[in-house]
């Protein structure tokens, strides 16, 4: 679609330099600056006006991009508008709430598309902290702060006087209160203001408008939030463009909320009474650019659509802002007109359970994931966390790290009876500040001892987990070992009572095996699965010939197949058969091979890319579509192996690891 920027200042470039890889097409550029106008529109091939009206007579693109100061958006806008273009404004729409609702208006009676920046509730850090707030482990929200300062314009920018003239309410606010109305819906009251009119001595150019906002804000629907605007406090400050938000079980901190991309840190979460660590985006970094909004504006108009959600929300904004304005001129409260907002409310669900498939195989969605898509397969967050209580021999607590895990954000956590800990991660799950169980993928296994006793030992998993139906339920291992009962809360037992219980031997010392075909034991799995305690079902630690047996046999072909992989061991044949079945592959143990995080190689490529060992070994992983369940007590080593699969690896970086695999490696 053919687009016209009307503005040529510092944002126009911002906008034109997505020019060349965008479905818009730059066909005409205005400036009140000819000179302005020619710098942008020169190596685009667009014509030049000094005049809007001269531009909207000469030129038919559908759609402008107006880009002109603050004051003057809405003219601009109402005059595009009459022309029957449709219009992408930079915010804030208008500077008075009843012209900013008459451009809304006059957009749907002429039929046409209007939208607003900013774009950035659509952006990956904004959607990643929304996803966050959606699984319920924050409780309500009841509290929060906002941030938004501008700083001192007359240092940083090259033309600061629209920033002056307008104050930091409808420049620097507007990206908070945008975030957080498309959050929570609209504000319905201001309870308190006050304006500051703060500035340098030195500075010949001084706001027009006080310089420094603070007010209260009662959301119509939800939290109360105190917000700061500020042309005076440094941009550079430790509070720049930050929102934080609290819940009766927990806390968001986003670092920026007009952030356009999504790093490591940009969101942190604390559930109750757990100091913040950070929730990294599980995917690749990926920025937005300033014409996606455009862009997506001229995609709805050529699906036939003429969407105002995002300019109804723009001017509820700028209602916000006049109200605060009022109060901080009254020193009362100041009740906020809004409309309905439904349209143009949160864009992000909360997650979900996988779904059985008709057939009994697996469906459904968790988290979203980049891994390849297989044919009927799961889909599962790109990287889990593992729940054994075994490090190096021995056992740990790992309550307090799973912990942790939750609130960076892991959503795929693998258990098992043997473990002996489901308990504690069952009272885990129904403390306050975690994440609602629609949001969880929850894996336990059966162990060797109870190949026999399926039923009973999923049920015991069940009870302890304090949940109807396991997201999946593996066998742990195909060999049968000799029945010893129940095997409930190990972890309170003496090592060696675990020990005995577990690892049951013969007189010889060797495990005491009986025999039980794995067939059969296949068979009482797929019986859980009818009975609906287990959503999904797979094995563990099994060659190919074992996953061949299985699916010879099989009625409910296995969802998830989970071994022991790495780059020394990368089990190729067996992975490639499994994504062909549509079966989901677990590699467990990622890291732990001895000598695996000393490889030259792994530091070579970790070098190259600005990472660690431990992120390309998991990476390893995610690249080809297998699922990482590391674990660890070591926070900053939770969240760097969540983080890990935002890297990605090169075509080199491939042919370099595979150098690495050992047929003869054993433990």
């Amino acid at each position: 679609m053919q687009c016209a920027f009307v503005g040529a200042g510092a944002v126009a470039r911002q906008y034109a330099d997505g020019l060349a890889e965008s479905p818009l097409d730059l066909a005409a550029v205005c400036d009140l600056d000819a000179g302005r106008a020619e710098s942008v529109a020169s190596a685009r091939d667009a014509a030049t006006y000094t005049d809007v009206d001269a531009l909207l007579a000469a030129e038919s693109a559908p759609l402008v991009v107006n880009l002109t100061g603050h004051a003057a958006h809405a003219d601009v806008t109402e005059t595009c508008l009459r022309a029957d273009r449709h219009v992408f404004s930079e915010k804030p729409l208008a500077l008075d709430a009843a012209r900013a609702a008459e451009l809304v208006a006059t957009a749907e009676e002429r039929g046409l598309g209007l939208s607003c920046a900013p774009i950035t509730h659509r952006c990956d850090a904004q959607r990643h902290a929304a996803s966050l707030l959606s699984d319920g482990r924050f409780g309500p929200v009841r509290l929060g702060y906002a941030h938004a300062h501008v700083g001192r314009v007359t240092e940083w920018h090259d033309s600061p006087a629209s920033f002056l003239s307008v104050g930091p309410l409808y420049d620097g606010a507007v990206y908070p209160l945008s975030l957080l109305t498309a959050w929570f819906g609209p504000v319905g009251r201001v309870r308190t203001a006050d304006a500051v009119d703060v500035w340098p001595d030195r500075e010949s150019q001084r706001p027009e408008r006080p310089a420094h906002v603070e007010a209260t804000l009662q959301f119509a629907d939800g939290p109360v939030i105190r917000l700061t605007a500020s042309l005076y406090a440094p941009h550079r400050s430790r509070e720049f463009n930050s929102l934080e938000l609290h819940g009766d079980d927990g806390s968001l901190y986003l670092t920026d909320s007009g952030a356009l991309a999504a790093d490591r840190d940009t969101v942190r979460v604390g559930g109750a009474g757990r100091p913040y660590v950070p929730a990294p985006h599980p995917a690749p970094r990926r920025e937005s650019s300033y014409l996606s909004g455009p862009e997506r504006l001229a995609a709805a108009v050529d699906r036939g659509a003429r969407p105002t959600g995002s300019a109804a929300r723009a001017a509820h904004v700028v209602a916000v802002c006049n109200a605060v304005e009022r109060a901080a001129g009254a020193g009362g409260p100041v009740d906020v007109p809004h409309p309905d907002l439904e349209s143009a409310g949160p864009e992000t669900p909360p997650p979900t359970r996988p779904e059985p498939a008709p057939n009994g195989g697996p469906s459904g969605s968790t988290t979203p994931t980049d891994t390849p898509a297989r044919p009927a397969a799961i889909r599962l967050p790109s990287v889990g966390f593992g729940c054994s209580r075994y490090r190096d021999g021995e056992y740990v607590d790992r309550i307090d790290s799973i912990a942790t895990a939750l609130d960076a954000g892991y959503r795929l956590f693998d258990s098992a009876e043997l473990y002996g800990n489901e308990a504690r991660i069952g009272d885990l799950l129904d403390s306050p500040g975690s994440p609602d169980r629609e949001g969880l993928f929850l894996i336990s296994k059966v162990w060797n001892t109870n190949h026999e006793h399926v039923a009973e030992a999923c049920r015991g998993s069940l009870a302890e987990l304090g949940i109807d139906s396991v997201d999946a339920y593996l066998l742990h291992w195909p060999d049968a070992w000799a029945y010893q009962g129940p095997l409930s809360e190990l972890a309170e037992l003496p090592p060696a009572e675990q020990e005995a219980l577990t690892f049951p031997t013969d007189d010889d010392g060797d495990p005491d095996t009986v025999d039980v075909p794995l067939v059969e034991t296949w068979r009482r799995l797929e019986r859980l699965h009818d009975r609906g305690l287990a959503r999904t079902i797979g094995v563990c630690n099994v060659s190919l010939d074992h996953l061949e047996t299985i699916l010879d046999a099989a009625r409910i072909p296995p969802a998830i197949v989970q071994v022991e992989s790495h780059p020394y061991r990368p089990r190729t044949d067996l992975i490639e058969r499994c994504h062909a079945e549509g079966i989901r592959v677990l590699a467990h143990s990622p890291l732990s091979a001895p000598g695996l995080l000393d490889e030259p190689i792994l530091a070579e490529i970790a070098a190259d890319h600005g990472t660690t060992p431990p992120a390309v070994a998991i990476a390893y992983h995610v690249d080809r579509g297998v699922v990482p369940i590391p674990a660890s007590n070591d926070p900053d080593h939770v969240v760097a192996n969540l983080a890990a699969a935002r890297f990605r690896l090169t075509d080199a970086d491939r042919e370099r690891l595979a150098t690495l695999e050992d047929p003869g490696f054993e433990r």
